[in-house]
């Protein structure tokens, strides 16, 4: 399994979804997430360090998996897992962001 920790990895403080706004969704799904999924067969996000991770910044980075990336929420649900050991809402926001990008592209 390989693992990301977006704030040791990427940024101290993510925000956003775009490059205009900062470290954002974009350009670490671009950068880490997509390119180490291409890569390994399992991929582990460690979410800790900080805890106000917009909904901008995870839909972009994880649903932007499905829409821009054109990965499988089947393959996905398997090879990628994330978590964020004091602020579990955040885990629950990205399973969200997954799901609707599921339907979005059926």
């Amino acid at each position: 399994m390989f693992t990301i920790n977006v704030v040791k990895d990427f940024s101290k403080k993510p925000y956003g979804r775009y490059p205009d706004e900062g470290d954002c969704g974009q350009v670490f799904r671009q950068s880490i997430l997509a390119p180490a999924l291409r890569e390994h067969d399992k991929v582990h996000v460690v979410l800790d360090g900080y805890n106000r991770y917009g909904r901008s910044f995870l839909d972009e980075a994880f649903g932007g998996l499905i829409r821009e990336e054109h990965f499988k929420w089947d393959d996905l649900k398997f090879r990628l897992t994330f978590t964020h050991s004091k602020v579990k809402s955040i885990e629950l926001l990205i399973e969200e962001r997954l799901e609707a990008a599921r339907k979005a592209c059926e």
